[in-house]
This record gives structure tokens, sequence and C-alpha cells, in this order.
């Protein structure tokens, strides 16, 4: 339905683009013909931010299971109980571990300086550029 939609939409564009002259086809580019950005930096960062969020919001509930699943007190059916319901929470949550800290600039994944959120490439090239508040490039002789 939605590509039904989009289909028409995309050949109502082209049919108004070919009986119009230029100021009038400025006036159909809306927003809702034009590509938009987004703030990430491509998909990968899309996901680990998605990831993150995810287990903001159930890790209350996810703390409290595995807490429960690791009693030593309680009988087994409260702990397989726990399991289930582990089991029902999204696999974002479970998989926690797979995220990682991302260059919010180049969105690579290893040689992250944490404080400023950059990878050491970007960071040492904003550095040199004095575009880093209270670093600054060390010196010798």
């Amino acid at each position: 339905m939605a590509l039904l939609n989009c289909r028409n939409v995309f050949a109502s564009f082209i049919s108004k683009l070919n009986r119009t002259s230029v100021p009038e086809v400025q006036k159909c580019l809306t927003p809702q013909y034009q590509q938009t950005c987004n703030e990430w930096v491509d998909a990968r960062m899309r996901k680990d931010v998605r990831k993150r969020k995810a287990l903001t919001e159930h890790w209350p509930v996810k703390s409290r299971l595995i807490a429960l699943k690791k009693n030593g007190v309680l009988p087994p059916e409260l702990k397989e109980l726990a399991h289930e319901q582990m089991t029902q929470l999204p696999l974002d949550v479970n998989r926690y571990h797979n995220s990682i800290y991302r260059c919010a600039v180049t969105s690579r994944p290893r040689g992250t300086v944490h404080r400023w959120r950059l990878s050491r490439i970007v960071f040492r090239h904003m550095a040199d550029y004095n575009k880093l508040c209270g670093v600054m490039r060390a010196r010798w002789g």
C-alpha cells in the first residue's frame, strides 16, 4: 500500500514537472519531495543509538529479572519464570554488549576518545585547529 502511494506521489510530481514552468516546479518542492537528512552519520550509528535507547527503557526490568534468575534461595520455578520473561524482552536489550562507542563525526568504531566522542583521527585534526576546548597539541623543544 505504501509503495503504491509513493508511486502515485512520484507520478504526480513528474507530471507536474512536465507541464509547468520552473518557478511553479520550485513551489511544489516541499519537504515531502526533498531528501531529508537525519542527525546520524550512517545506519550503524542509528542502530547503536536505537540499542542504547531500548536498553535505557527496559534496563530496570531486566536488572530485576537477572537478580531473580541468579538468586540461589528462590525455587527453580521462579527462576524459570524470570528466564521466560527475559526472553520476551526486545533483542536489543539482551544484546547490549554489541553496542560500541562510535565517533560522532565519522561513526568510526575504533580508537575513540570517549570524553569528546571523537575518533583519534578527528580528535587530532580538531585539536590541531584549536576547535576543542581545553586541548592543546603537545610540543617539545
